[in-house]
Formats: structure tokens, sequence, C-alpha cells
């Protein structure tokens, strides 16, 4: 379970203090699908980096599994069970595809076992497996195998910032089956997603919904949705709904 108590973040702006996120607090329980929205500038991607530990809060504090992570960096929270995949996939030259899944395993992956994570992803194994995590790879591709990585790890919770982002449709149906899996079968494991994606917020067990930094309302699709009207997630959200 991931507890958010009284959770704010500020940057400097000049000569003030600018508020990002305002005194968040929220529980995400086990084994639920949860999706973080709102419109652009309303902190979605900052609070997912502060649960990930990449940004430290201003003030307020985080438990994961009823232990105090505030204060833990990157490395200490992925032992305790937390991914995460960014909006923009890093590169690693000189690592390979092999390579960064045994090491998102924490074990040593067979080919045969790796490529069954490839080809989760709709990635054809072997024209990928020893493939270096460079700049040879596109966009989508690097966006695909960073979900492997995830897959492979099995973690307790997955943070995933607008995994939509620079994918093509075809990867981002494929997305939606993967979301829907890793439901189903990583057992008690949640899963939160920065997105205003109408297909993804259809299939959240529950929606957070971000305005200037504050949380406006939580609940299912058919209890947020309509808050979304005048917002970005609205635009693909209503056609639903009609």
């Amino acid at each position: 379970m991931l507890e958010l108590k009284n959770l704010s973040f500020s940057v400097e702006d000049g000569d003030r203090q600018k508020e990002i996120l305002h005194d968040l607090s929220l529980i995400i329980d086990n084994g639920k699908f949860v999706v973080i929205t709102g419109p652009n500038g309303s902190g979605k991607s900052t609070l997912a980096r502060l649960i990930m530990g990449i940004e430290k809060p201003t003030s307020g504090r985080i438990f994961f599994d009823g232990q105090d992570i505030t204060d833990l960096g990157i490395t200490e929270r992925a032992k305790l069970g937390v991914s995460f995949a960014f909006q923009q996939p890093v590169r690693f030259k000189g690592i390979r595809v092999i390579d960064l899944l045994r090491l998102a395993a924490g074990k040593t992956l067979n080919i045969n076992e790796a490529c069954n994570y490839l080809s989760e992803v709709g990635l054809c194994a072997r024209d990928y497996i020893q493939r270096e995590i460079n700049s040879s790879l596109s966009g989508g591709e690097l966006k695909r195998i960073e979900i492997a990585t995830l897959l492979a790890r099995q973690t307790k919770l997955s943070v995933f910032d607008e995994p939509e982002a620079g994918i093509d449709l075809w990867s981002f149906q494929n997305l939606i089956r993967i979301f829907e899996n890793m439901r189903r079968e990583i057992k008690d494991s949640s899963i939160v997603i920065i997105s205003h994606q109408e297909r993804i917020l259809n299939i959240a067990d529950e929606i957070i919904l971000l305005a200037d930094g504050r949380i406006k309302k939580t609940g299912s699709a058919a209890e947020v949705l309509p808050e979304l009207i005048g917002t970005t997630a609205a635009v693909n959200a209503c056609d639903r709904l009609k």
C-alpha cells in the first residue's frame, strides 16, 4: 500500500517559492489500477517523481507498505519494490537489451525468458535481444523495452509517466492489454499511471484528478470523467460518455 500524507512540493522561482503540489493526501491500496490525470501543469509528473524518489517533497511524508520512505533514494525504493517508467526512456550506451532485462529481473534470465518479455511488448526478440540501448533505437522501441523491464521486475508498485507518449497506435492498443495482464497476473501489485488518454482512464479502478497542485476529485471513471469537461482529458473522454 502506498500512502501520501500532506505532501507538498515547491521550487525556487526567482525570489519566491512556486508551489507545484499542495498538501496532498491519498492512499493507493494493493492490487489497484490507479490513473492520475488533470490539465497540463497540474503536477501529475511531479507527483510520480516524488513517489519514486527522483524529487524530494518540501513537506509531508510518503509510506510504502507501512514504512516511511520519504528520505529514501531511488535505489532503496527500487529494492523495496517500486518501479518507474519515464515519459522519455533513458538510453544506456554499451548496455544490451538482454543485460537490462537481467538487471531488472535481478537474476540471470536465459535467452528464452528474456525473449518472452520482449514478445509481450510486441518486439521481435531475435532482432532486439542483443541490441544496445542507444540512439539506434527509436522512442517507441525504447518505450516498449522499458515496459518489458518492468514486467521482468514483477514489482509491488509500478509507476508509469504518460506511457502512451511517442508510441504508435498498435503499440498503444498493445499497451492497454499489457496493463490489464499486469493487474491480473502480478498478485497484490499496484499500477499508477499518469495519463489523460480515454482508454486508459476507462480501465482504471480509480481516477485521481489533479488541478492546480491539489486533488480535485477521486473515484471511478463514472464518477470522475464528468469533472474532466474543459480539461485536456475531456477531449477524448467525452466521446465515451455519449
